[in-house]
C-alpha cells in the first residue's frame, strides 16, 4: 500500500487531505495527516475581534470534525523531515514513512527577533492580532482606550494575508468614528513597501482610499527595533515613529521543523516549482499553502486555488505522467474598509490587481478595486464558505486560474 503523508492539518493540509480522500483508491492508499495542535483557527478572523465583530467562538474549531474518517489523524510535535529515507521522525521518538509528502505546516508569527518588540510592554501598549491571543488582548485594550497614536507597522514581508494590515487600519478608522473619538485618533500606517500595496495599480487605488479616511502611510519603513518605554519605533535608516498603542505585525517565519530538517529558505519556507509545488531537490515532497516558497499571497484562497491544481495534477503524477504547469498563483482577496464597505482584489503571478467586475464581466456581483457593499457582505459570508466547503475539500464554482474577464487596465 503506498502511504501519502501531510504534515500540518491548518487550511492546506486539511483541504489536501479532504481531496485525496476522495480522489485516491483507499485499497491502495493510505493518507496519515499530522499536527501537533488540536485546535482549527479561522485565522482571517482574527482581525475582526479587536473591534467586536468577532468572538474566539466564532473562529475556533476542533481539526478532528475536519479530517475524513479514512484518513489517520496524529496528534504530534514533528521532530524532523528526513528526505533522504523517506520518513519524519515525531517528537515521541515514531518514524512515519512515506511515498509522497506534502509539507503544508504554514507561516508563524515571531516577535522575539524584532529587538524591544516582545519584552515589558507586550499586550500593555504593544499588540498584535496575528493570534488569537493578541486580537483577544487587543479588544480588551480598546474598549477602554482614550485615543492618542495608534501606529500599525509590518515588520517585514512576506506576511500571512497581506491585505490583513490595510483592513485593520481602515477598520480602526471606522471602530473610533463609531466610538465618536475618531478626532483624537491619529493613525499611521508603517510599511516596509514603497506604498499601500505591492503593485502600482492597486497601491495607488489603495492608497488614495488611505489618504481620503486621513491615514498616514509610511512608507519603506524597515523596523530596526522598538523602543517601548520611549513609545517608539526606529527604522534601519534613522527615522522614528513614536506611538501612544503599538498593533504590530511581526515577522512570519515556516515552521521550525522545516530549518531543522534543511529544507527551507533563510525564513523556513520550502523552495517548490511555482506551478506544480513539487521540491527541487526531492521529486516526492510537495509543499502547499504557507509553508511554500512561492511568489505570491501567503492567503487562504491561494491555497484553495493551488489544491485545485495539485490535486488532478497529482493525479497524473503518480500515474509516471509529467506534471503540468497549471498553477498561475492566483490570489482573490477581500478587503475590508469599514462603515460596511469592502474591496475586492484578484490578480495572479503574471497580472496585478486590476479594476473590474468579479466573477461575471459587467454583473460582477462583486466589484473590483472599489468599494462596495456587496464586497463586505461577500468578506462576511466567506467565514461560513471556510468552514461548510473549503476546509471539506469541496470546489467552487470558480476557476483556479486567474481570468482576465471583466478586468480592465487603468
Amino acid at each position: 500500500m503506498k502511504k501519502l503523508l501531510i504534515l500540518g492539518a491548518g487550511t492546506a493540509g486539511t483541504m489536501v487531505a479532504n481531496r485525496m480522500a476522495r480522489l485516491l483508491d483507499s485499497n491502495e492508499w493510505q493518507i496519515t495527516i499530522v499536527d501537533q495542535h488540536e485546535t482549527h483557527y479561522y485565522q482571517p478572523g482574527f482581525l475582526f475581534i479587536p473591534f467586536g465583530m468577532y468572538s474566539k467562538n466564532d473562529v475556533v474549531k476542533p481539526k478532528r470534525d475536519f479530517i475524513p474518517a479514512s484518513v489517520e489523524f496524529i496528534l504530534s510535535p514533528i521532530e524532523v523531515i528526513e528526505p533522504d529515507h523517506n520518513r519524519v521522525k515525531l517528537q515521541s521518538g515514531r518514524y512515519l514513512n512515506y511515498d509522497f509528502l506534502v509539507i503544508a505546516t504554514g507561516a508563524h508569527t515571531h516577535p522575539e527577533e524584532t529587538p524591544g518588540l516582545r519584552e515589558h510592554a507586550w499586550y500593555k501598549s504593544i499588540y498584535d492580532f496575528y493570534t488569537i491571543e493578541g486580537a483577544c488582548a487587543l479588544a480588551k485594550h480598546l474598549r477602554t482606550w482614550q485615543g492618542g497614536r495608534l501606529v500599525l507597522n509590518v515588520v517585514e514581508n512576506p506576511i500571512k494575508c497581506p491585505v490583513a494590515p490595510l483592513e485593520f487600519i481602515m477598520l480602526a478608522d471606522w471602530f473610533f468614528h463609531e466610538h465618536g473619538i475618531r478626532d483624537r485618533v491619529e493613525l499611521i500606517y508603517a510599511t516596509p513597501l514603497p506604498g499601500a500595496f505591492t503593485k502600482p495599480i492597486a497601491s495607488k487605488h489603495l492608497g488614495n482610499l488611505l489618504e481620503r479616511k486621513g491615514i498616514k502611510v509610511e512608507p519603506d519603513f524597515m523596523v530596526m527595533e522598538v523602543q517601548p518605554d520611549a513609545k517608539k519605533i526606529v527604522s534601519y535608516d534613522g527615522r522614528e515613529i513614536e506611538y501612544d498603542l503599538l498593533v504590530t505585525v511581526p515577522l512570519n517565519k515556516g515552521d521550525a521543523v522545516i530549518e531543522r530538517s534543511g529544507l527551507g529558505d533563510e525564513l523556513n519556507y520550502v523552495p517548490v516549482d511555482k506551478h506544480t509545488f513539487v521540491s527541487p531537490q526531492y521529486a516526492n515532497i510537495f509543499a502547499l499553502g504557507d509553508a511554500a516558497a512561492l511568489p505570491t499571497s501567503k492567503a487562504g484562497s491561494v491555497a484553495h486555488f493551488a489544491v485545485d491544481c495539485f490535486a488532478e495534477n497529482f493525479l497524473r503524477y503518480i500515474d509516471g505522467l509529467e506534471m503540468l504547469p497549471t498553477f498561475d498563483g492566483h490570489a482573490n482577496c477581500f478587503i475590508e474598509s469599514g462603515f460596511g464597505k469592502g474591496l475586492l482584489i484578484d490578480f495572479n503571478y503574471d497580472v496585478e490587481p486590476l479594476p473590474g467586475h468579479y466573477p461575471l464581466p459587467g454583473i460582477g456581483p462583486f466589484s473590483l478595486l472599489q468599494e462596495s457593499e456587496m464586497n463586505h457582505w461577500g468578506k462576511m459570508m466567506f467565514r461560513w464558505i471556510y468552514w461548510n466547503i473549503l476546509l471539506k475539500g469541496h470546489e467552487l464554482p470558480l476557476p483556479a486560474r486567474m481570468s482576465m474577464a471583466g478586468k480592465w487596465n487603468k
